[in-house]
């Protein structure tokens, strides 16, 4: 209700869906035990993120409704199955779509299913007029550190996703932030302590790059401040119970889905020196094993160019 006196605010629906990035991880609510929110959603109130900073910054000019349904772990495929109903149903104005690397990072990766989910989820929240704001993902691995032969199979996917991205935007139009292209993405500062979600400073970051995005479309935003909260410095006690209790669990359930995938595109790569067959004369066309007999065998090269012996075919 507005105060007597005072000019009424424009309404605005803000929804998120997506994984942990929207949810916040990372950018615990003051108050919040750091070592607390594995597993956790948007709506818990464990975590604050980019999302809620933004939507806290268009509440300086609007009436502002805000419902983040995003998920720690979401993939696509989660994003339409649990997040896109409730989305649809809260009539956005603003619709944040962040999501795709968890899919890059699993055993079910799928070309085809993150494209048609990409696009069914674009097509979807922005039917009722709604102001899409995705965003193209940068080389994670180079954040994770990973080694060469991890982190190369892994930006191709990543490849994947940015274009599928660059077709819905072609598509629905909207807004969208190039992670690639922001120098907060090369600062360690931005990371938490797992690299794998933004730290706070990394999230005010996104935010940030949203409200820019937003305000040259028209939005009266004004972006949220790049500085942490002074008050709000995470301990080192506190980085250690958050690796314990959600990055490793997290890497250990990544690595049942990429461990068997990584050794594939690892072995695949092992590159197979060409093999110069010695051939012997032998007395009416056949070859003698050292036992004396026939050999009944012959090296051929498979489609993967591994060395194989197979059963010699029988001349009649």
């Amino acid at each position: 209700m507005t105060a007597p006196g005072t000019t009424a605010r424009s309404y605005l629906r803000f929804a998120a869906v997506g994984d942990s990035t929207t949810v916040g991880v990372g950018d615990p609510m003051p108050g919040t035990p750091l070592g607390l929110g594995a597993g956790a959603t948007g709506r818990d109130g464990t975590w604050r993120g980019w999302a809620t900073l933004l939507a806290r910054a268009l509440d300086a000019s609007y009436d502002v409704s805000f419902c983040n349904l995003a998920v720690s772990g979401a993939t696509s495929r989660d994003v339409v199955e649990h997040q896109l109903a409730d989305a649809v149903d809260h009539h956005p104005d603003l619709v944040s779509v962040v999501v795709g690397l968890n899919d890059t990072m699993r055993s079910t990766w799928s070309t085809d299913r993150l494209r048609a989910d990409l696009l069914h989820a674009a097509d979807r929240l922005t039917a009722g007029g709604a102001l899409l704001m995705t965003a193209r993902f940068h080389d994670h691995g180079a954040v994770l550190g990973l080694p060469g032969f991890l982190r190369r199979p892994l930006q191709r996917r990543i490849e994947v996703v940015n274009a599928v991205y660059d077709e819905v935007h072609a598509t629905y139009g909207g807004v969208r932030v190039d992670l690639a292209a922001c120098d907060a993405v090369r600062d360690r500062a931005s990371w938490s302590v797992d690299r794998m979600h933004p730290s706070e400073r990394g999230h005010r970051a996104l935010a940030r790059r949203f409200a820019e995005e937003l305000a040259v479309a028209g939005i009266a935003v004004e972006p949220p401040r790049a500085e942490p909260d002074a008050d709000r410095a995470v301990t080192w006690r506190e980085d250690l119970g958050w690796v314990v209790t959600e990055a490793v669990p997290w890497v250990g359930r990544r690595a049942r889905d990429l461990g068997p995938w990584a050794a594939r595109a690892a072995w695949e790569r092992v590159p197979v020196p060409a093999v110069r067959p010695v051939v012997r004369p032998v007395a009416r066309g056949t070859s003698r094993s050292a036992a004396g007999g026939e050999d009944d065998r012959v090296a051929v090269r498979d489609g993967d160019g591994v060395l194989a012996v197979r059963p010699a075919r029988a001349v009649g």
